[in-house]
């Protein structure tokens, strides 16, 4: 049971992270698309920001590479737990980085300059994914 609650785990941290960017990119994009009408020259800066919460992604999918073959049975409520909390906490990261950078492609596409801003404050959620998946190598 440890051993399946340990994989169960480590299939969470790499699916919610996943999930957690493609409703985060998508925020983005619909933002990006709705911008493009408006204001198409600005494309690249919304296909830029658009692409920021794909990294929580990739932090799930690193945490599940490099510790995938950690799981055993008595470590598999462990690995539980800490696969659960990657997963939440870059779920709702990149979520809520995704309305960020949504905010920022609305800004430019109304001739605002908050790209590089928009970017600073994009950052910030992504640090408690970045905390997530560090704290991975603590365990």
């Amino acid at each position: 049971m440890e051993l399946l609650l340990g994989y169960l785990g480590m299939g969470l941290m790499l699916g919610l992270a996943g999930i957690g960017s493609s409703i985060g990119t998508t925020i983005a994009g619909n933002a990006a698309v709705g911008a493009l009408k408006k204001e198409p020259s600005k494309s690249s800066g919304y296909m830029i920001l658009s692409a920021l919460p794909a990294t929580q992604g990739l932090y799930g999918f690193l945490a599940f590479l490099l510790h995938n073959g950690s799981v055993t049975p008595e470590t598999g409520l462990l690995w539980f737990a800490v696969g659960l909390g990657v997963g939440i906490v870059c779920l709702f990261s990149a979520i809520r980085q995704g309305q960020v950078c949504a905010n920022g492609i609305i800004g430019l596409s109304q001739g605002h300059d908050v790209q590089t801003n928009t970017m600073i404050y994009a950052a910030f959620p992504e640090f408690y994914a970045i905390l997530a998946l560090v704290a991975t190598f603590l365990v």
